[in-house]
């Protein structure tokens, strides 16, 4: 990993020093890479103590980022989705009318199979109310949990599919991440700094901007 994180900053051609390493590693471990941002918010704070509280808001905005970007993600999925589901739907009642004609001669028959295609576009109005029943159980504050490993990006994913208002998820998103920040540098905070100092000094030259 030591060599990993300025290569990969290198090929994008972004930032490898200071506070823009920082923010970057934290949207980045939120979106593409399944990859923790904390090592890289303390071993910055660790060297850079007068830091802490700038460190701090730079990580949550970059890694709050990342997760609306996961938000967004899947509400374009959903949306394509339902986009899609509409067209088939459409193209097989058009089939259906097509070969009702065929078969049935009298005008009032194609007109009841025309309205048997309706009957059958409302069934799917249960399936919706099941969704927001769900929403409505859990909803946004879900999300305060969106800085746990593995589960924490798909349920940002989860909250844009599902359609939930972007601004509250946002909060929650934002909440989560910076109390998860605040609470873990502190800990590691209490450890004794030669400790720490070993441990990142290979990465100085990333850390200290």
């Amino acid at each position: 990993m030591e060599s990993f994180i300025p290569w990969l900053l290198g090929a994008l051609a972004l930032p490898g020093v200071g506070l823009p390493a920082v923010f970057l590693i934290a949207f980045l471990s939120a979106t593409l890479l399944p990859m923790g941002s904390e090592p890289a918010l303390f071993g910055y704070v660790a060297l850079n103590p007068h830091m802490f509280w700038p460190a701090i808001v730079v990580a949550s905005v970059g890694n709050t980022a990342g997760g609306m970007v996961d938000w967004w993600m899947g509400f374009a999925a959903r949306r394509g989705y339902v986009r899609l589901k509409a067209r088939k739907r459409a193209h097989a009642r058009a089939a259906a009318l097509a070969g009702s004609a065929a078969v049935v001669t009298a005008v009032g028959d194609a007109g009841e199979g025309s309205g048997g295609g309706g009957k059958r576009a409302e069934t799917k109005a249960p399936m919706n109310d099941r969704y927001r029943r769900w929403m409505r159980r859990f909803g946004p504050p879900l999300l305060l949990v969106s800085w746990l490993p593995v589960i924490g990006d798909p349920l940002c994913t989860l909250a844009g599919w599902l359609r939930l208002p972007w601004r509250t998820c946002l909060v929650y998103i934002a909440i989560g991440k910076t109390l998860r920040y605040l609470f873990i540098t502190y800990l590691m905070l209490k450890v004794p700094e030669s400790f720490w100092q070993g441990i990142f000094a290979p990465f100085k030259h990333l850390l200290i901007g």
